[in-house]
């Protein structure tokens, strides 16, 4: 029996020695288990708070409702794709106790922005909002006055953007910077945005409400059909725009403009000249010397389109110079009510010149 015993302290040592020995490694095993694992998730959570694209993106208007919760909101940025993860937005917001701050209001987000900056957005509410109206027919010289106006902008700062800020729009490929590039595209409309919205956002807003209007109206496939790239066709609406004060001429307009620019004819209109001189449409007379200015703009001086738009054309505009009218016109001369007289020739042109521009 002894023996036995003996036999049975030693298994026991045994098994105390081992236990000794593996209960630290286990441990040891344990808490590096549970930093790879801490680190693993900290890496993917901060990665879910990170852009989810770079470069230059269009603006999406985000309108959150009142009382809308963190998760709520939360999926509109997924479904808008501004953000990578609904759960990440909520353990965000939630950890920093910025849940029940978030505004209502509309938003006009990017998907360059980081959850972080999103948020910031967000809490700071921006519910103060400005509505401004551009009309049709203005240029980039005066849609900038009426920003001004509004205080939504340092003007310098506007036409730095104008000049040389990316935005991801067809229509702007391969033009180079100049304070004219986006003349003609930003669209003339009524807007609503936050006050504090920076110079880029705004200018984008209009950039894309042109994109969104040319999309509605098929006007590239429009364009191409009668010969027109896109940049063409914009310009001769905007030349449209700035001619035509009654809707119901604007086609016949643009068919004069298409049957002298297929005689290589000079376009000869005005208001080209008063572009090129620099100074705001309607005001004053354009006189002979006026006529001389040499500027590319010129179409007196130079046959062919302009090198760009001359003003910023609306939808009517917009229908017309890819849908001229069949026309024998070649000229036209303004009524005192602001209708037109169409000749098919210059004798008959000279005679309504001297009949209604006494």
């Amino acid at each position: 029996m002894k023996p036995l015993l003996a036999e049975v302290r030693k298994v026991r040592e045994r098994l105390g020695i081992l236990k000794e020995k593996w209960w630290p490694g286990a441990l040891l095993f344990l808490f590096g288990l549970g930093l790879v694992l801490s680190g693993g998730l900290g890496l993917g959570f901060n990665y879910a708070l990170t852009p989810v694209a770079h470069g230059p993106q269009q603006a999406r208007i985000v309108v959150v409702p009142p009382n809308a919760t963190a998760g709520q909101i939360a999926e509109m940025l997924v479904q808008e794709n501004l953000i990578r993860s609904r759960w990440a937005f909520e353990v965000y917001t939630r950890f920093l106790g910025k849940d029940s701050s978030l505004q209502a209001g509309t938003y006009s987000l990017r998907t360059d922005q980081s959850i972080p900056e999103i948020v910031r957005m967000l809490v700071s509410g921006r519910t103060l909002m400005v509505t401004f109206t551009i009309p049709e027919g203005f240029t980039i010289s005066q849609i900038a006055d009426v920003l001004e106006r509004h205080h939504l902008i340092d003007r310098q700062r506007f036409f730095e953007v104008v000049a040389r800020e990316k935005f991801p729009y067809p229509f702007l490929e391969g033009l180079p910077p100049s304070c004219r590039r986006l003349e003609g595209f930003l669209y003339p409309d009524t807007y609503r945005v936050p006050r504090d919205i920076d110079e880029k956002q705004l200018v984008d807003i209009m950039l894309a409400r042109f994109q969104k209007e040319i999309t509605r109206l098929n006007f590239e496939e429009r364009a191409r059909k009668i010969g027109l790239t896109v940049r063409d066709a914009v310009i001769i609406a905007s030349l449209i725009e700035r001619e035509a004060k009654l809707d119901s001429e604007r086609a016949i307009i643009s068919g004069v403009i298409q049957n002298r620019l297929q005689r290589q004819m000079p376009l000869q209109i005005d208001a080209t000249v008063v572009y090129a001189l620099g100074r705001q449409p309607n005001r004053g007379v354009v006189t002979y010397k006026d006529l001389t200015v040499d500027s590319p703009y010129n179409t007196y001086l130079y046959t062919g389109l302009p090198p760009g738009p001359i003003a910023s054309p609306g939808s009517a505009s917009l229908i017309a110079a890819v849908s001229p009218a069949p026309t024998p016109y070649l000229y036209y001369v303004a009524k005192p009510d602001g209708s037109h007289a169409f000749a098919r020739t210059l004798d008959e042109h000279n005679r309504y010149k001297r009949q209604y521009q006494r």
